[in-house]
């Protein structure tokens, strides 16, 4: 299976235009399942230190065929690990990865109640100028936040991953960040609590053009440049995610478009408080 074609980030670097999750697999399953998309042709791997498996996602991409210099290895800053801590908190996920370096870091969540994620984005700067980490972004930040990051240090992240698929569509947040180059990513981008998949339209587009449901609200993320982050426990379900080499229709695009109602977040970044 073919891997996914490249965007370019405002750093002059790029990014697969999807990617894998990693959130919830951990030990020997999760060591195979990496391995797996890998192997199958996955190039983007997203992971957290929140998430507890970073360890499990190293260990499962040196156990493929791929070379690391293939991969494109995300991480994120914990709420815990901000402000001066940031520096050791990344060090530690580079350890837990087992690699010397991260090709993006994320802050995780903007932690406005402590007000750390100005000193965190800092010094993600200067780790990106020591070599630790190839891009820096962040996740669930909200414009204003992003506005402040920049006054500080004059450096736009490459990113901004929130949550995101047909029903949540955040196009306010998404056209501020197309008016300053930085890239939508999307967690969560089929669905929550939504039931998005069984959506009636998403499912008769599905039947019409022979896919699944998944891949047709993973495939509406792409042709809107959004670069969606998903994961299964099963590999054929990876690789199904992976297999979005094809177009929507205008008209299909168009009633996807319809389904969005309005801002619905499971944790707003102005209170929601990681740790």
């Amino acid at each position: 299976m073919a891997t996914p074609p490249t965007l370019p980030l405002n750093d002059n670097g790029t990014i697969p235009a999807w990617g894998m999750g990693t959130y919830s697999h951990q030990g020997p399953a999760g060591v195979r399942l990496f391995a797996q998309a890998a192997d199958d042709g996955h190039r983007l791997f997203d992971t957290a230190a929140q998430y507890g498996n970073e360890a499990t996602v190293g260990e499962g991409l040196r156990a493929s065929s791929i070379d690391r210099a293939e991969l494109f290895v995300t991480t994120k800053i914990a709420g815990g690990d901000q402000g001066e801590a940031t520096r050791a908190g990344l060090e530690g996920s580079l350890r837990r990865l087992g690699m010397d370096y991260v090709d993006l870091t994320l802050i995780h969540w903007p932690n406005p109640s402590r007000g750390l994620y100005r000193r965190t984005w800092e010094e993600l700067v200067r780790a990106r100028e020591d070599g630790l980490t190839h891009h820096i972004g962040v996740s669930n930040f909200l414009p204003e936040h992003i506005e402040e990051i920049h006054r500080d240090t004059g450096v736009y992240p490459v990113l901004n991953q929130i949550q995101l698929h047909p029903m949540i569509a955040r196009r306010d947040v998404r056209e501020y960040l197309d008016a300053h180059d930085i890239r939508t990513e999307a967690w969560r981008p089929i669905g929550y609590k939504e039931h998005l998949l069984d959506q009636i339209l998403v499912v008769t587009i599905a039947e019409e053009i022979g896919r699944s449901p998944a891949q047709v609200v993973l495939r509406w993320a792409v042709q809107h440049g959004i670069i969606p982050i998903a994961v299964s426990s099963r590999a054929e379900r990876n690789r199904e995610n992976l297999d979005l080499d094809f177009t929507l229709s205008e008209t299909h695009m168009r009633h996807l478009d319809l389904l969005d109602a309005g801002e619905r977040f499971v944790w707003d970044p102005n209170t929601h408080e990681e740790w």
